[in-house]
């Protein structure tokens, strides 16, 4: 006889946009307590996004709920977009009791326990808000010949990296990215990776991916144009990325590429060269010239609702 089939229900919403098949799709699947870690990894491979979450009953007493976050290939500790996607689908299904005007709670991650905002208007989230670890800034990649290696890897000239006068460096809020600066917004746009590249450069300095950034945008109202290639987790190219986005805010503070004050905000677009287009709100709070905060936010919508069958 074979056994009953495992049934589980699963969502899906488009994270930095106010619009379907825009942003970062993630998948939030219900129901998994009990799924083994091999089981948690190859639902995340059907699935086949950036993320797929798994929410489940918190260890914390003060959390919410816990958060475990899969790429295709591997579990993450910590990321942007699926925790915020995650929670606005909880609310969504009345699983989180909503306020108005702001519903605040605290999110379980392998990390640690975070604050996220959900903004609510007439019984709707038009904006969800997470805080993010404080920013780590790990050092830069100085020498001319690994200058070249990272140019290479993004298919560049190196003058267009060292033309910015800004360092390229890594940075984390929970996940640790290279941060690398480009000139112009063409040099972005015709970046074609090479993966091999990317991974070597990424397992040299410890870090989870590449985010490149210009200053120059598509959109008015952006401050930064940014592209982020993270191979090493299977991501070739994400479409919009929260975690790595507040290691970007905090890069931008910290080496004065955006005029900054007591609260900083930054307005990232990204995913245009997939076809995504996303817009990512980036907070960072200074005192007494440190960074002592940095949230991420943007628009979610929901996209698809439906059952996992195995």
């Amino acid at each position: 006889m074979h056994p009953e089939p495992r049934v589980l229900t699963f969502y899906q919403a488009d994270v930095f946009t106010d619009q379907p098949f825009g942003g970062n799709p993630v998948a939030v699947v219900l129901g998994a307590t009990g799924l083994t870690d091999q089981e948690l990894q190859r639902i995340a491979r059907e699935m086949n996004l950036s993320e797929t979450v798994f929410p489940l009953p918190p260890t914390e007493p003060v959390a919410a709920g816990k958060v475990r976050i899969f790429t295709p290939t591997q579990e993450i500790p910590f990321a942007g977009h699926p925790v915020l996607g995650t929670f606005y689908v909880l609310g969504k299904l009345g699983m989180l009791p909503l306020k108005e005007p702001v519903t605040r709670v605290m999110y379980e991650c392998n990390i640690g326990v975070y604050p996220i905002e959900l903004h609510v208007r007439n019984g709707v989230t038009h904006r969800v808000i997470m805080s993010q670890p404080k920013p780590q800034f790990l050092g830069t990649v100085e020498a001319i010949k690994d200058l070249f290696e990272v140019a290479a890897a993004l298919r560049l000239s190196k003058d267009q990296i060292t033309g910015t006068k800004f360092p390229v460096e890594m940075v984390s809020t929970g996940l640790p990215v290279m941060i690398v600066p480009v000139r112009t917004l063409t040099a972005v746009r015709s970046i074609v990776p090479d993966i091999n590249g990317i991974n070597d450069i990424c397992a040299r300095y410890g870090v989870n991916g590449i985010m490149v950034f210009t200053t120059v945008t598509v959109e008015e109202m952006s401050s930064v144009h940014t592209r982020m290639f993270a191979s090493p987790i299977g991501v070739t190219e994400d479409p919009a990325t929260g975690s790595a986005s507040g290691a970007l805010g905090a890069y931008l503070v910290q080496n004065g590429v955006v005029e900054v004050g007591p609260m900083t905000e930054i307005v990232a677009e990204q995913g245009y060269e997939v076809d995504r287009p996303s817009r990512i709100l980036i907070q960072v709070e200074s005192d007494d010239d440190a960074i002592q905060g940095v949230k991420v936010g943007g628009q979610v919508v929901m996209v698809m609702e439906g059952r996992l069958i195995y």
